[in-house]
């Protein structure tokens, strides 16, 4: 659940919506397969035993808690986290029951750096590192898909409306310059 057009300010755009890459939830995946499969064994090697219908019971409980904890709720926590770069900001949302989310205007973002590991590299995403003139630390989005694609995607913003003057005040809060000798 990203920003909603309701969220936004007049005038502003939704540029991307994006979710956290798809392989946050290969090692749940996993570990569901895993559960699976020791359970599977349990009933091979137990079948035949007077204590197999109690010991597949409690296997199938612990199995079932594991499942909720090992897969169930990572599952969801990346279905809970987008990534919005809109025409103004760049706006990060997590939580599955109490959402939290970060919001840095575009005209307050002073560095943007990405960081691409060999895995990150193979599934085509990365981590994008959102510095801005703030006190707070950067925002870090993990694993963001495409993240050499979003990362131009932003400066196009960033500089849509450079006038290219060097005077260090963002361009949409001052006036139009014209270019060459006054």
């Amino acid at each position: 659940m990203g920003l909603k057009e309701r969220n936004l300010a007049d005038g502003e755009q939704i540029v991307l919506n994006l979710r956290t890459h798809p392989k946050a939830i290969l090692l749940p995946v996993l570990y569901t397969v895993l559960l699976a499969a020791v359970l599977v064994l349990l009933w091979w090697f137990l079948r035949g035993e007077d204590y197999y219908v109690p010991v597949m019971w409690v296997a199938g409980g612990i199995a079932l808690a594991l499942a909720i904890w090992l897969t169930v709720l990572p599952i969801l926590r990346w279905n809970a986290e987008r990534y919005v770069i809109t025409t103004r900001r760049v706006a990060h949302r997590t939580g599955i029951l109490n959402r939290k989310g970060r919001d840095i205007p575009l005209h307050r973002v002073n560095d943007i750096s990405l960081d691409k590991s060999l895995l990150d590299r193979i599934f085509r995403c990365g981590t994008l590192v959102i510095s801005d003139a703030t006190q707070q630390s950067g925002m870090v989005l993990h694993d963001v898909p495409e993240v050499a694609r979003v990362q131009v995607q932003l400066h196009n913003l960033l500089y849509a409306t450079d006038d290219g003057s060097d005077d260090g005040e963002w361009p949409p809060n001052e006036p139009g310059r014209r270019r060459g000798r006054r």
